[in-house]
């Protein structure tokens, strides 16, 4: 499947929403079970995203025109409900004094073309956004697709080569449980 291209699109049709929907489920569906913090969006809130026009899908298609893949990219932070767009503001201020500090919202590949350029090609077409804007981008990863996938190495892999590009952590989070055992406890997880 080389012959793919990427499309930059700032509303999906609402006759295609669905079908985008099944391929976000797919990919993500997973991580409800696999991650602490919530990684999966509401319908509702997918469904915003995909017509929301602030925010760019960046649509991996097939020669064809089939989609196989999706990205969003922002630069209206407040679009992101599970970010600071203050923490942007603060340590990038010359960006944000040029509105250059975007989001890249999600990734993903259908599982038929997971092996196949397109994740690669639709980070090259955000990261060529970001360049053209001499921006700051940030993204966030959960910890099991990092470990499992090591999708910070494929983000990183993408832009490999690209003139004056930093990749750094900005920022994480851990999340900690308290287990009571002992006489009567259950063991759970």
């Amino acid at each position: 499947m080389n012959d793919l291209y990427v499309t930059i699109e700032t509303s999906i049709p609402d006759e295609q929403i669905e079908m985008f929907h099944r391929l976000y489920e797919d990919a993500f569906g997973p991580l409800r079970t696999k991650a602490i913090a919530r990684q999966v969006l509401h319908r509702h809130e997918f469904h915003e995203e995909m017509t929301d026009p602030r925010v760019h899908k960046h649509v991996a298609r097939t020669e064809s025109g089939e989609p196989i893949g999706v990205t969003t990219l922002t630069k209206h932070l407040q679009t992101v409900p599970w970010i600071s767009p203050d923490y942007f503001t603060a340590r990038y201020p010359e960006h944000a004094a040029r509105d250059a500090i975007y989001y890249m919202g999600f990734t993903l590949v259908a599982s038929s073309a997971r092996q196949g350029p397109a994740f690669r090609a639709m980070i090259k077409s955000v990261a060529q956004v970001v360049m053209a804007d001499h921006a700051v981008v940030g993204w966030d990863i959960c910890s099991y697709n990092n470990t499992q996938f090591s999708f910070a190495g494929a983000v990183r892999a993408a832009v490999d080569g690209q003139v004056n590009v930093e990749v750094v952590v900005e920022d994480s989070q851990t999340y900690y449980a308290a287990r009571v055992t002992g006489v009567g406890a259950t063991k759970g997880g």
